[in-house]
């Protein structure tokens, strides 16, 4: 066993060596790089002046439209939802890459064993000239044990510069998860939403229906006993038809409206319409609490953490390439024990063997290669620089656009509401006018026109200022709590800080 220990001697000082020498990596160290971004959001002062009747918290932003049906669905949509089903799928992918960057940097055993059994025939060559030796049994058996090591010494930090990249593409693919959620939830209230404002023009258009079919019977009643001509009756036929041509139309996009949310649910289509059927007021978008600055969006949406991620990854394959450069050492060892003759000698001194190899492996005529691929890495990472900085810009552009659209779209809505009141109250009076004569039906049906496009304008410009709400939660990265990372997971936030 002396004699075993003396062959693996060497191998284990050039590990000793090693380990000293394990905190040297070649290439870039990776530093986040800075993104130069505004204090403040232009619209933000608006935004503070707005008057609303909820306030909503950038974390669970939909509880505060007050709907309790809209906060059933988005509970739905992160349970059942099949794209947030795909991204856990690749976390697992990326979890199972980086478990085998870190084996890599481990030794790896194996542990091996044999018996086998001869039975020589005679009446080959070889066997007629064993024969012929004295002694010789055609009987033969061979027992053997070996318990073996390999592992690749990493003096130049190759591997480790593989596991930094996979553990940031491991972040990444957890961030993604959170973009992914953020993203069901902004669409699947952006989906309800729609259906509410689509089901309010619809009955807007079927009560201007139901109005404009009662001046028909009036008309008809008034032209059979010769008190209104042909004319006011075609012209009353005439803008009922136009109106009633509006509702298929509608209809159709509400229909869509629903499938889309049933496939967003992750159920088929028709699944929960019986839960929409009843028509409900377009819900209010609350009041924006907590919204932060330009450079929270670095720390607080995680498409931008995702970015950021991909880049240290990126950085650190460089470094993987680099560390071609070098020689890559190896250290493999055996031992065990072998006989050919009864398993009774297994393990005694005669029968027992050892090994100790020092590998080396040096791509020494290869460097146009290495510099090939070194080169790549550097673009790659050039691109992903690129990718960080204009999502960064994107997402300052996502949020002024719908803070935006908010404050414009609700103010919108406040004066078509005053329109829609004068419009209504001057197309009673038109009406009464022309029961009296003193007015023609021109006049009623001109008012008519004016309420119902007024009344469908207020309804979109309400969905429109919901929506507008909406998007910017999702600008602003609302909807995935970082302080709530599952076991083991890695801190996003904090690490992203760096």
């Amino acid at each position: 066993m002396s004699e075993n220990i003396m062959v693996l001697r060497q191998p284990l000082v050039l590990f000793t060596f090693t380990v000293a020498l394990a905190g040297c990596a070649v290439g870039p160290d990776y530093k986040k790089p800075e993104v130069s971004l505004t204090d403040h959001y232009l619209a933000s002062s608006q935004v503070g002046q707005r008057t609303a009747i909820n306030d909503a918290y950038l974390d669970m932003w939909w509880e505060g439209f007050n709907d309790p049906l809209l906060t059933r669905f988005v509970s739905i949509a992160f349970n059942q939802n099949l794209d947030l089903a795909q991204a856990s799928a690749r976390i697992t992918q990326a979890r199972s890459g980086l478990s085998m960057a870190n084996v890599a940097l481990l030794p790896s055993g194996d542990l091996s064993a044999s018996a086998a059994r001869n039975h020589q025939s005679l009446e080959t060559p070889l066997g007629q000239l064993l024969n012929a030796t004295p002694g010789y049994d055609r009987n033969g058996r061979q027992y053997e044990a070996n318990m073996s090591a390999s592992w690749e010494m990493d003096l130049f930090g190759g591997l480790r510069r593989d596991q930094e990249a996979a553990m940031a593409e491991y972040q990444a693919s957890e961030a993604g998860k959170n973009a992914t959620r953020l993203v069901v939830a902004a669409k699947t209230a952006d989906l309800y939403i729609l259906i509410r404002g689509l089901q309010n023009r619809i009955a807007i258009a079927q009560h201007q229906l139901e109005t404009q079919q009662k001046l028909v019977t009036l008309v008809e009643l008034l032209h059979s006993r010769g008190l209104a001509p042909t004319r006011d009756l075609d012209q009353a036929k005439g803008t009922r038809a136009q109106t009633e041509s509006t509702i298929p139309a509608l209809e159709a996009n509400l229909e869509e409206a629903m499938n889309a949310l049933d496939v967003m649910l992750g159920v088929p289509p028709g699944t929960y319409r019986n839960e929409l059927a009843t028509v409900q007021n377009i819900p209010s978008s609350p009041q924006i609490t907590a919204m932060g600055t330009p450079s929270d969006l670095l720390r607080r949406r995680p498409d931008l953490i995702m970015a950021e991620r991909r880049l240290a990854a990126s950085n650190a394959r460089i470094g993987a390439a680099t560390a071609e450069y070098y020689p890559k050492f190896s250290i493999t060892a055996l031992l065990g024990t072998a006989t050919a003759i009864s398993t009774g000698n297994m393990f005694s001194s005669g029968a027992n063997q050892a090994t100790g190899v020092l590998g080396l492996r040096w791509r020494l005529f290869d460097f146009g290669r290495i510099n090939a691929q070194i080169e790549m890495a550097k673009g790659q990472e050039a691109e992903a620089m690129a990718a960080y900085r204009q999502a960064a810009l994107r997402a300052t552009e996502d949020v002024e656009n719908a803070l935006s659209s908010l404050i414009k779209r609700e103010q919108q809505t406040a004066l078509l509401l005053q329109s829609e009141t004068s419009l209504s109250q001057a197309r009673n009076s038109a009406f009464v006018a022309y029961q009296k004569g003193a007015v023609s039906m021109i006049e009623v049906l001109y008012a008519d026109e004016n309420l119902l496009r007024t009344s469908d304008a207020k309804a979109q410009a309400q969905t429109e200022a919901a929506r507008s709400a909406i998007a910017a939660f999702k600008a602003l990265g609302g909807g995935w709590e970082p302080s709530k990372a599952s076991p083991g997971s890695p801190n996003l936030l904090s690490m992203n800080a760096q």
